[in-house]
């Protein structure tokens, strides 16, 4: 079974987890889960595995791993618009490993930095490859505004409402606008992959500027088009992509690479044309719009090439196997 029917498979088995727990508010099926406290607080939770041979190849520097197994969950965490707070991690290690000491010295070090410490975890051995999990908590409830730079603390003091709920994949309307964060494409060849920065703190100002506006977000992990073809089928929307919007990385030579390559960990979003403007603060870059779906049409994502041709991307990118 392909990675993604099997995720298909779950969510469809969880859809009612939230009508039949009242602390369940987002389920399988998003960047995050969304647990309610008894308080009313609202914690994000998720939980990634780094696997040797398959995210990284052997010989790859500690510091390099150790930053990676972290980055996947802070990035999830961001993709809701949340603020880190908390780790665990688990590690199954090949015996006679030598470098254990090392690599979660390195795991601990890369956990605060994004002020997400690893409070506690699990270690194992096998025959087999590396394995490492991390699972990250979040927070809606700002605290990280103590951290936050002067700008952020007067976007926080906006006179709008500053919207305190997490960001779905689900909340797209037809005529919004689609954007990215950063550059695209050929993140495996350029180190990309083992050096970006999750964007917890893109995530924070768009929150900030555009406030109810920002209607719907996910990270880009299996590429343009399988992530964007998720988005629109939470949000039940048409995603029209604009292939000469795309911004490449630099090396990147066609905009295909964009939409299949992968591991980018850029933000993907959208936001109501009235926001546009306040957005345009941010480091991000409109690639299309988001329509309603027509009779008989299946919620997913297009591109619409330079030469006029228009494509079905919605399986463009990566799929265990």
């Amino acid at each position: 079974m392909k990675e993604s029917d099997l995720l298909a498979h779950i969510q469809k088995r969880s859809a009612n987890l939230a009508a039949a727990f009242g602390q369940v508010v987002v389920g399988p099926g998003d960047d995050c889960a969304v647990i309610r406290t008894p308080r009313g607080d609202e914690i994000l939770l998720t939980v990634d595995h780094l696997v040797e041979g398959r995210h990284f190849e052997p010989g790859t520097p500690i510091d390099l791993i150790a930053r990676k197994a972290v980055a996947r969950s802070v990035s999830d965490i961001a993709a809701m618009g949340g603020t880190p707070a908390w780790g665990l991690a688990t590690g199954c290690l090949p015996r006679g490993y030598a470098h254990a000491d090392e690599l979660f010295e390195a795991m601990h070090k890369w956990a605060n930095h994004w002020g997400c410490p690893l409070v506690g975890g699990d270690i194992s051995t096998s025959s087999g490859p590396m394995v490492l999990t991390v699972t990250v908590g979040g927070t809606m409830v700002d605290g990280a505004i103590a951290r936050a730079s002067e700008e952020e603390r007067e976007l926080a003091a906006w006179p709008h409402e500053y919207p305190r709920l997490p960001i779905p994949r689900s909340g797209a309307c037809p005529g919004d606008a689609l954007l990215t964060t950063g550059v695209l494409g050929g993140s495996l060849g350029s180190g990309h992959h083992l050096r970006f920065e999750p964007r917890v703190h893109e995530a924070r100002r768009l929150h900030m500027l555009a406030g109810r506006d920002l209607h719907a977000m996910i990270d880009i992990s299996d590429g343009l088009g399988r992530d964007g073809a998720r988005l629109a089928r939470a949000s039940g929307v048409v995603l029209e992509i604009d292939a000469s919007r795309l911004p490449l990385r630099e090396g990147v030579e066609s905009w295909r690479h964009a939409v299949r390559d992968g591991e980018d960990y850029e933000l993907l979003f959208l936001v109501a044309p009235s926001a546009l403007g306040e957005v345009r603060r941010v480091d991000a870059t409109r690639i299309g719009t988001a329509r309603a779906a027509a009779v008989g049409e299946q919620p997913g994502a297009w591109v619409n090439d330079p030469d006029g041709g228009r494509h079905d991307v919605g399986n463009w990118g990566w799929d265990h196997e």
